[in-house]
């Protein structure tokens, strides 16, 4: 092998097949608990605004848990598959113009590494030592950015998504039960906002206060407003 010829078998990082699939449900995960936090706080404050009956709030907090819970679950499930169809549909189309085209598709694999600045010859040499590999998984990942083997998968992202938000939707709920003060529950839903927030910005590698503070913020805007509307709706009611 010369001296300018990639070696394509060494030096190289391990291929990790599961990550980009873990990513996935981690954040289905993240997403579903701040969507139970946030989302059954208003609603059992809500209904505290409304009447100070504990049986009322608590019930109330249970069934938005669980229709919350299963609403996050189905939707996670719906846009995954859909994202997971439009992975294979377009695997299925680069599988038959390499089959069909494959000198085309080898000169079009050669110039993707050629814009990012490898030298024509040298992009050509990679180009063919990965084509003699697998051919679809050059162009996936040069072309399109898949990986072949490691699709989305919507079952991993629903289930995620479900468990999360049960256990985001807890914070809310013990609160209610462990004291009958609005401010408990008030605290305890911030708290557990900031770690969401931070959880989620820490993926995403963007700042951790702003959004942090934008996710307490918007969780206290919410429960406040439920917690109005609940008191003008208890004394039209009362």
């Amino acid at each position: 092998m010369s001296e300018t010829e990639p070696d394509l078998n060494e030096h190289h990082e391990p291929h990790d097949p599961g990550l980009a699939s873990r990513l996935n449900w981690l954040r289905a995960g993240v997403l579903g608990a701040n969507d139970g936090i946030v989302s059954t706080a208003a609603i059992v404050l809500g209904v505290a605004g409304a009447t100070d009956n504990r049986g009322s709030i608590i019930l109330s907090g249970l069934v938005g848990m669980m229709a919350g819970a299963m609403s996050m679950a189905t939707g996670e499930y719906v846009s995954v598959s859909t994202q997971r169809d439009t992975e294979k549909a377009v695997l299925d189309r680069e599988r038959r113009e390499l089959a069909e085209t494959p000198e085309e598709e080898l000169d079009e694999l050669a110039g993707l590494y050629e814009a990012k600045g490898i030298e024509p010859g040298l992009a050509r040499k990679v180009a063919v030592q990965l084509t003699a590999k697998d051919a679809l998984r050059a162009h996936a990942e040069a072309e399109l950015g898949l990986d072949p083997d490691d699709l989305t998968n919507p079952w991993h992202a629903a289930g995620a998504s479900f468990l999360a938000f049960l256990v985001g939707a807890l914070v809310p709920l013990l609160g209610v039960v462990v004291a009958p003060s609005a401010w408990v529950t008030v605290v305890a839903v911030a708290l557990a906002l900031a770690v969401t927030g931070s959880v989620s910005a820490r993926l995403g590698s963007a700042p951790v206060l702003r959004a942090v503070l934008r996710n307490i913020a918007g969780g206290l805007l919410a429960m406040g407003v439920t917690y109005l509307l609940g008191s003008i709706a208890g004394g039209l009611i009362g």
